[in-house]
């Protein structure tokens, strides 16, 4: 039998313990380890949510990794055409990990109305371009239809539709700028049959999806002429490393660039999240553990007789302290299970019902995005439990220092 064990039970269950002196300071204890947990969730559930949706929008709107011509654009507009013929598309056949490969050609251009216009970059896509993530964020209508001889139906933001005070099924005059084969500007007419919002704003605001075969007329190219391939991956977690493969694995008048390449100012930002994280987890452990250590050696001073007389009795020191360790052991478990009860109910109140917004101007995301896995939550568990344990066993030394006739006799 853990004789240990039982004693701490039942210095947990007593009506003494309950009424004593140390229970305000045990309730700040279980509080303070509650609010932590609390704290933790919520910052890894919104560090993480945020740096998957910002990552995933971007790979919505330009794809993992996109294979371009090497040229001096830097621009989001097609000016060199690629031959669309290529030895990987539709399919690289000594690489995995990957989703899909689509075509696109980008060109920019200015939407006019009576009062008001708007520059833009008609990005141009193909029969094989996968709208899965136009499909999350489409709001009213539905995507273009390719499977016309000629498609001049397009997908627009809410925000260009707001600026322009436009709506779905309208139509928009389109101009769009000089090229090398065509000196003079072109108009062009299409119908809004789709209204999308990401909450990207630095896309949203310029971004109208369409047929490429329009950009390739606009362009004068032919139907083998296109912009540049988007490669979709299986997982965001491999792309430095298909990244580096699929460089490898194309002509030598082709470059490839991931997205963390292509905008290494705003994954640099996002991986920001990480070291705010980890700060917080560290401050909110360290709070409560000094919490704890307080409570523990009140736990101690009160039971000095306790103490003395178990000594008398043959225990030793170590057993002793066992006592206590438990008991704070059942404190630390009590103050976890109250966190993550209300930190998860925050987490999922946030998650279904949006409760609070931001400014997609500055986080790309009109809402706070939340995500959280069971590993997180396990981690966070054992990892707090485990920390706060250790704080208390240099304390817990306290009970060597106690002689049994002094205690006895003061008692």
């Amino acid at each position: 039998m853990n004789y240990e064990l039982f004693i701490a039970k039942r210095i947990i269950a007593g009506k003494k313990y309950k009424n004593s002196i140390s229970s305000p300071i045990i309730k700040i204890a279980i509080t303070a380890i509650a609010l932590g947990i609390i704290i933790m969730l919520i910052a890894v559930a919104t560090g993480a949510g945020l740096q998957y949706k910002i990552r995933d929008k971007m790979a919505g709107f330009k794809g993992h990794v996109q294979i371009i011509n090497y040229d001096a654009n830097n621009s989001d507009v097609s000016t060199v055409s690629i031959n669309k013929n290529q030895d990987f598309y539709p399919k690289f056949k000594n690489i995995d990990g990957i989703k899909n490969i689509q075509v696109f050609a980008n060109k920019g251009g200015i939407l006019r109305t009576k009062t008001d216009f708007e520059g833009i970059v008609f990005k141009g896509v193909s029969k094989d371009y996968d709208w899965t993530f136009f499909n999350e964020y489409l709001i009213e209508g539905r995507v273009p239809n390719f499977n016309l001889s000629r498609t001049k139906e397009v997908l627009l933001s809410q925000t260009i539709l707001n600026r322009l005070q436009l709506k779905l099924n309208d139509t928009i005059l389109a101009t769009f700028l000089k090229t090398a084969t065509s000196k003079l500007t072109t108009n062009r007419k299409y119908t809004i049959v789709g209204v999308y919002n990401s909450g990207f704003a630095e896309f949203d605001k310029s971004v109208m999806v369409g047929d490429i075969r329009e950009v390739q007329k606009l362009n004068k190219w032919t139907e083998n002429e296109i912009g540049g391939f988007e490669v979709i991956l299986d997982s965001f977690d491999n792309i430095e490393t298909k990244g580096e493969e699929i460089y490898s694995n194309i002509g030598a008048t082709l470059n490839s660039k991931t997205i963390l390449e292509t905008y290494p100012t705003v994954f640099e930002w996002i991986q920001l999240f990480d070291n705010n994280v980890w700060f917080i987890i560290a401050i909110m452990i360290l709070v409560a553990g000094i919490n704890m250590i307080t409570a523990l050696l009140v736990l101690i001073l009160e039971r000095v007789q306790m103490i003395g007389i178990l000594k008398a009795l043959g225990s030793n020191n170590t057993s002793i302290r066992k006592i206590f360790l438990y008991n704070a052991a059942y404190l630390i478990l009590k103050g976890l299970m109250w966190g993550n009860i209300i930190g998860l109910s925050i987490i999922f109140i946030q998650y279904y019902f949006k409760v609070i917004t931001l400014d997609p101007e500055t986080y790309y995301v009109t809402t706070m995005p939340v995500y959280i896995s069971f590993t997180y939550i396990l981690l966070l568990n054992i990892g707090t439990l485990i920390m706060c344990f250790l704080m208390l066993i240099i304390p817990s030394y306290i009970i060597t220092k106690i002689n049994p006739s002094k205690s006895i006799k003061f008692a």
